[in-house]
């Protein structure tokens, strides 16, 4: 996606990280509700810093994502953050962290074997006693079609508006979403979240230990041109909570 390559230098035009300070907060709450005391947290699809740029207030952040330029672009706002290029299905860096965090961009993984070589990289690298937080774009529970607008103006005198619709072409049966976003400046991209905490037990654990997790959000994102697609990137937008509180296994 160009967005995120050679088009990387605009995405803090679509979404700003003064815009993540709120739930930035929310994920900071999450984490230390279900990790007293963390404070080294591993970003996987870190994107372009800007959750980071709140929460490593808080925590030592090692931020990891596929794309060498939305990693610079990381930099310019998280210069005191370790950067790792890296996979999030397949990254292994030999280390555990107190708090695994992986936000809007858990919604690449388009099948289950890519969802679950995800959770696998979170599970590798979070110590017992840890927690991970996935926030995935809309779940099948929580998406309500909308439209939504925004941008920002640079300080180099570039600006960027995108409008957005967000569709479900194939309800309940395929679970597919579609969002349809026209962008002046820049290309595009699509997006929303819920929010999971799994908490990692911290006696000796397998896979198959029980976690636990809470809470949901709702966000947007956008798409290269008025063009439909069923592929989610990014997001700009605070979090509405919904969901109740249910037991997952890793």
């Amino acid at each position: 996606m160009r967005l995120y390559g050679d088009l990387a230098p605009w995405f803090h035009l679509l979404t700003a990280p003064e815009d993540y300070a709120a739930e930035a907060e929310r994920y900071r709450s999450l984490i230390v509700g279900a990790a007293p005391g963390a404070r080294t947290l591993l970003e996987l699809g870190s994107g372009g810093g800007n959750n980071a740029s709140h929460l490593k207030r808080h925590f030592s952040c090692t931020l990891s994502d596929i794309s060498p330029q939305m990693l610079a672009l990381s930099r310019t706002v998280n210069p005191d953050c370790e950067h790792v290029l890296g996979d999030m299905r397949t990254v292994r860096l030999g280390r555990t962290f107190d708090a695994v965090f992986v936000h809007d961009a858990v919604a690449y993984m388009a099948t289950e074997n890519e969802l679950r070589d995800c959770l696998g990289t979170a599970y590798a690298h979070t110590r017992p006693g840890g927690v991970g937080l996935f926030v995935p774009d809309y779940t099948r529970e929580t998406f309500r079609s909308r439209t939504s607008h925004g941008g920002h103006d640079g300080a180099d005198g570039r600006s960027l508006r995108y409008l957005e619709w967000s569709t479900d072409p194939d309800p309940p049966t395929r679970r597919t979403r579609s969002t349809t976003r026209s962008c002046s400046g820049s290309p595009a991209m699509t997006r929303a979240s819920s929010t999971t905490t799994i908490a990692r037990d911290s006696s000796p654990s397998t896979p198959g230990s029980t976690c636990s997790s809470r809470s949901a959000s709702s966000r947007r994102s956008p798409t290269a041109g008025p063009i439909p697609t069923t592929t989610p990137p990014r997001r700009p937008s605070s979090p509405d909570v919904r969901a109740d509180p249910a037991s997952y296994k890793l």
